[in-house]
């Protein structure tokens, strides 16, 4: 299981979040193309290197271009995310961070859910922080979030709602039932978005949990200060048990009157409504009559597409259906470079942490055509590229 530990020691922001998570891998591309989703504009992104003291890190800024970052209402935004072309996942988690968001503010300035003006916090960066953060954590196979007790600033600061004291009073409703301390700065430590993106997706805020680290990011904050470093540091790793066990779904059903040439374009359909793995399995049926049996491995919630497919796409009248345990590899997904272009490559980790290589068929085959190479040679360079990485 992959666990992202955020490391709140200077405090935590939306922009430090979406950071850290680049530092830690996430591509500029993976990013530009899930945030161009959503139907908002007038904005730009800037991502560099920059030091905080002696660490270096990632800076993400949003830069707006118009005046389209005006206050929205907790109604039209869950719209504008409503409407996007994200996926369903990324929409749930997304609404339930601003949800968290607009009671916080709703408490605060005692007014109803659905009139909530966010001003700051409503505006274009912070829909793009929330967005990116969630894509990010995704892109990362981040399966556990946990935080550490969280540093707070004092002093006062100006908003759209006039002078406030720090933290911010929604700040602090979103860290009900939180661990916090006096960080000892006159300064705004933690943000209402950063606070409302941690709050809702971790499973614990307090102490690190027990874990392998693989790898740190660190997400630079806007204030240049240096003691201590205006930082944010993600530790990614893996419990310490080496193998995923989840609860699945499996699906059967036999046919015995269907074209066998539909079978390609029923694969195909049942991958693209969730089926993690599909097997056609040569039957006799009754009356000696052959047939084919469908076997169907997939997650609890596909099972409503998945049911719609074979209905539609097969001539079977009826699904059998059982709960099954599976337990599998740790994985990941990295991008390897080597002479023939880039690929991606998912490698599988063994209980002796010794790294299995499997380059995407599907890449490999379109390049051995363009560059007119044997696939096998394509394959022994990906492997030996991709375990030289490994290793360093």
């Amino acid at each position: 299981m992959a666990i992202a530990y955020f490391d709140c020691f200077s405090g935590i922001s939306g922009d430090m979040i979406v950071g850290a998570l680049i530092d830690l891998g996430v591509t500029e591309e993976y990013l530009h193309s899930e945030i161009q989703k959503v139907p908002i504009s007038g904005y730009c992104l800037e991502i560099e290197r920059e030091p905080r003291g002696t660490i270096s890190g990632t800076r993400f800024k949003v830069v707006i271009k118009s005046t389209e970052n005006s206050p929205r209402t907790y109604d039209e935004i869950k719209e504008i995310i409503g409407n996007s072309d994200l996926e369903d996942d990324v929409k749930e988690k997304t609404l339930a961070i601003f949800h968290r968001l607009a009671w916080a503010e709703a408490t605060v300035h005692r007014e109803e859910l659905g009139e909530v003006h966010f001003h700051e916090v409503g505006a274009i960066d912070a829909i793009v922080d929330i967005v990116s953060s969630v894509v990010g954590l995704k892109f990362l196979k981040v399966d556990t979030i946990f935080g550490s007790r969280i540093p707070l600033g004092s002093g006062f600061t100006t908003c759209a709602h006039g002078t406030i004291p720090i933290p911010a009073p929604a700040t602090l409703m979103l860290l009900e039932n939180v661990p916090v301390y006096d960080s000892g700065q006159r300064r705004e430590m933690v943000t209402p978005t950063g606070a409302a993106i941690l709050t809702t997706l971790a499973q614990d805020i307090g102490k690190m949990p027990s874990m392998k680290p693989k790898a740190v990011g660190y997400g630079v904050g806007e204030n240049p200060t240096t003691n201590p470093p205006n930082l944010l540091r993600i530790v990614l790793g893996y419990d310490e048990e080496m193998y995923h066990r989840e609860v699945l779904t499996m699906y059967e059903t036999n046919v015995d009157d269907m074209n066998p040439q539909f079978i390609d374009y029923l694969l195909e359909c049942l991958k693209e409504a969730g089926a993690l793995d599909v097997n056609v399995i040569s039957v006799q049926m009754k009356k000696n009559r052959p047939g084919m049996l469908l076997r169907i491995l997939l997650s609890p919630d596909a099972r409503g597409k998945v049911e719609e497919v074979l209905f539609r796409e097969t001539t079977t009248l009826g699904i059998r259906s059982f709960e099954v345990d599976r337990v599998s590899l740790r994985r990941e997904y990295i991008d390897v470079n080597t002479k023939y272009g880039i690929f991606k490559v998912k490698v599988a980790w063994t209980s002796d942490e010794r790294p299995r290589v499997y380059p995407e068929y599907d890449d490999c085959k379109q390049v051995a055509r363009a560059k007119k190479v044997p696939l096998q040679v394509i394959y022994e360079e990906i492997h030996a590229v991709a375990k030289k990485m490994l290793q360093e």
